[in-house]
């Protein structure tokens, strides 16, 4: 299986890897043509209804494809109240699956704490963005572990990714 050649490390909890903070904290990256497969999720007030069974799936079709890349990422786009779409990174087309490609420059900072302060983290974002020289036009949500690990870990980080101009 191809995730065993990546970086993910999640023999800790057998489902989320510790998201390593120097890694993702104050970076700037850029992408051009990066492929993620596409979903959709369910919400309720920006409240996920079936976040896990829709990772589930999309992981084991990504597994089927041998398509991992080497650092494993998904990207939330809060886009309205009743549902997100979700971005998982992917190396290469997945059969049946709706691929797209993102490509832009991205600040990303992370953020710990409970979920609630989600509008907080996107004002410090702003803020970062804006001390940088930058307009942030998109932010997009990595959400790097899922509840149960959070409460393992004893830490719920979260990685905004700021799309600029």
């Amino acid at each position: 299986m191809k995730l065993a050649e990546t970086t993910y490390d999640n023999a800790e909890t057998g489902c989320c890897a510790r998201l390593d903070p120097l890694r993702w904290d104050e970076k700037q990256v850029t992408w051009k043509d990066k492929l993620f497969l596409r979903d959709h999720i369910r919400a309720f007030l920006h409240i996920p209804l079936n976040f896990g069974p829709v990772i589930g799936r999309d992981q084991s079709v990504i597994e089927d494809a041998e398509a991992y890349p080497a650092e494993p990422i998904w990207l939330t786009d809060e886009v309205s109240p009743w549902g997100s779409d979700i971005y998982m990174a992917v190396d290469r087309e997945v059969p049946g699956q709706e691929i797209v490609k993102l490509s832009g420059t991205f600040l990303t900072k992370v953020f710990e704490g409970p979920y609630r302060h989600v509008s907080k983290w996107v004002h410090a974002m702003e803020d970062y963005a804006d001390r940088k020289g930058h307009r942030i036009e998109k932010i997009y949500f990595f959400y790097a572990t899922c509840p149960r690990c959070a409460k393992q870990f004893g830490q719920n980080r979260v990685v905004l990714f700021g799309q600029v101009e």
